[in-house]
């Protein structure tokens, strides 16, 4: 691999910033309250030559998506939870609370810094290496547990075809192998990656477009406002842990900007269009099948819309969705993968981690250290329960993301006149409250979580302070090589 050096300049003018594709960032110019402001202060991205073959925007697309959904599999808890009018509800108005706003973050930030390693970038450039370190240690583990439910999502849906993998050792070894298969596609290559999220998105769709059509005589709007059945206690625990898990890591995308073509015009496209495909493959068929379905809520588990889609229009069709299920679950696994696989490869490029996590495969160019590492971790923790996953990605996640809007809102105010190919058109008051009321909802989310999500999530902070300190213990000694900006703000490498 090779590197470009970004050597200090001890000039009134900084030199522009390069990205990891090569292509220039712009000037970081400090404001006029920071005119003594050093290049010591600006952060430097290496630079690296890497797969000839960039992402373009179609695959760019549905590797958000995936990032994200994947689909409307695994929306059925909200039901379950508080009722169809809540759940439709929240399907509606939490993109607007939250997507978009993430969305509108991510563009801005990918774009002014397009390298591999996204929101560590972004926290280091705000805050310092600390917090870019603690950033990426938080958004790792969340991504890497986050993907370690979609095999035993892929294996809730099998099980109903054959139910041998409901328990016991052949639901855990069909989830070792599915992890290892997975990971080793993933491993062949980025590109490969986004061309086949563009085929497992359109496939595992089509049922719920069918479905949708064909409810359409037997949808009953009134059964839109039902509150949940009599007697039934809402999970309100369940509820925003669902609507966040399904519709959250929109920024996970940017630990891969190093690896898009043009991504200063790819990016806002993107993720733009990921966000209305996203929202309405939610929505759509949610409406559909609580207007033409009425069964028990306790039924409204992962896995229900294959029963809603037997019910409305027979086997068939209750099949196919059970096929799309582990197609989409494939689709959300390699995504995610990717984007915790490419966070590696950024902070080893950024001196966070030792050189040897930044090596790419020799044949197809990924980042296999990264590949190799997420794999394990995801492996490590595939076989906890459900709802525990999601709601320890969930937590950690927050963390990230409220540590996320600060960096968002100060880099605005440190470095106002840096170059930002899409810039959210809104001065510093607006951003604050654009972020103030995601943010809340990232409170309420850690507020109701469970004691085992407490402790979980505790203990892996603490972790991630400690190992901090030890990359820089490991430095002093010089017990690894790392690519390292230098005192003076420089890129070496020792």
């Amino acid at each position: 691999m090779m590197e470009r050096e970004i050597q200090p300049q001890h000039s009134p003018n900084p030199p522009p910033i390069m990205a990891a594709n090569g292509s220039k960032i712009g000037k970081l110019e400090p404001s006029p309250s920071q005119a003594t402001t050093t290049t010591s202060q600006l952060l430097p991205i290496t630079a690296t030559v890497a797969s000839p073959k960039k992402l373009t925007l179609i695959p760019l697309i549905f590797l958000i998506y995936f990032e994200v959904a994947g689909g409307p599999y695994g929306e059925e808890p909200a039901v379950q939870a508080a009722g169809p009018l809540f759940a439709i509800l929240g399907f509606l108005i939490f993109p607007f609370i939250w997507s978009i706003p993430e969305a509108l973050i991510t563009a801005e930030l990918s774009t002014a810094f397009p390298g591999n390693g996204g929101f560590v970038i972004w926290a280091d450039a705000a805050f310092g290496p600390f917090w870019g370190s603690l950033m990426g240690t938080w958004k790792f583990l969340s991504g890497v547990i986050n993907v370690a439910a979609f095999p035993a999502l892929c294996i809730d849906y099998l099980k109903k075809i054959f139910p041998v993998f409901s328990s016991g050792l052949p639901r855990h070894l069909a989830i070792l192998g599915s992890t290892l298969a997975l990971s080793f596609l993933n491993y062949t290559g980025l590109t490969i990656v986004g061309y086949a999220a563009v085929f497992l998105g359109i496939i595992s769709l089509l049922p719920f477009i069918l479905m949708s059509l064909i409810a359409i005589p037997k949808i009953h709007p009134h059964r839109w406002l039902n509150l949940g059945q009599k007697g039934v206690k809402k999970d309100w625990n369940l509820f925003f842990n669902t609507l966040f898990w399904n519709l959250n890591f929109w920024d996970n995308v940017s630990t891969m900007a190093g690896e898009v073509d043009e991504p200063q015009k790819t990016f806002p496209m993107a993720l733009f269009s990921a966000v209305i495909f996203t929202c309405l493959a939610y929505i759509v068929p949610l409406l559909a099948v609580t207007g033409s379905v009425t069964v028990d809520q306790s039924e409204w588990e992962a896995g229900f819309m294959a029963n809603a889609a037997e019910i409305i229009s027979g086997k068939w069709l209750k099949f196919w969705i059970e096929v799309g299920a582990v197609l989409s679950a494939i689709g959300l696994f390699e995504a995610q993968l990717s984007s915790s696989a490419y966070q590696v490869l950024g902070m080893s490029e950024l001196g966070f981690l030792p050189k040897f996590f930044g090596l790419r495969s020799t044949w197809f160019k990924t980042p296999w250290v990264g590949i190799l590492l997420s794999t394990a971790i995801t492996l490590g923790v595939s076989y906890m329960n459900f709802t525990d996953i999601i709601s320890s990605a969930n937590f950690l996640y927050s963390l990230g993301m409220l540590l996320e809007f600060a960096s968002f809102v100060w880099l605005r105010r440190k470095f106002p006149a840096m170059k930002r190919p899409y810039r959210v058109p809104m001065r510093i008051p607006g951003l604050v409250m654009m972020c103030l009321i995601p943010g809340a909802f990232l409170v309420l989310i850690m507020v109701i979580a469970t004691k085992i999500v407490y402790l979980v999530s505790g203990l892996m902070t603490v972790a991630a302070i400690a190992w901090y300190f030890f990359i820089k213990f490991c430095k002093s000694r010089n017990l690894f090589k790392f690519r390292n900006r230098g005192d003076d703000g420089g890129v070496a490498v020792y």
